[in-house]
């Protein structure tokens, strides 16, 4: 991820429902034509995609969370792959409400 992508807003697609469900003990994303069952780790990052934070924001608050400053590369990946994924939609930082 480049360094103008870790400046934007990563939000949920809006065909998408990022949810915990119970039933499957995980963070779920749910689409008209099913569910994607995520692992704790893709969970914890979507649940930081709120069209609020960076996506510097977000690996800094990982950092945090997870007390280690070697996730970044990590989560750009995984960012990159959601993004092609069509599961997460991306806004310019200055676009902020």
């Amino acid at each position: 991820m480049d360094e103008t992508s870790r400046h934007a807003i990563p939000r949920i697609a809006r065909l998408y429902r990022f949810q915990f469900e119970p039933a499957q003990n995980a963070f779920v994303l749910l689409f008209p034509e099913g569910m994607v069952k995520l692992n704790d780790t893709a969970g914890e990052i979507l649940r930081r995609c709120d069209d609020q934070h960076t996506a510097a924001e977000i690996v800094a608050d990982l950092e945090r969370a997870f007390e280690s400053d070697e996730i970044g590369p990590d989560v750009d990946a995984f960012l990159a792959e959601a993004t092609q994924s069509g599961w997460i939609e991306w806004r310019a930082a200055r676009e902020r409400t």
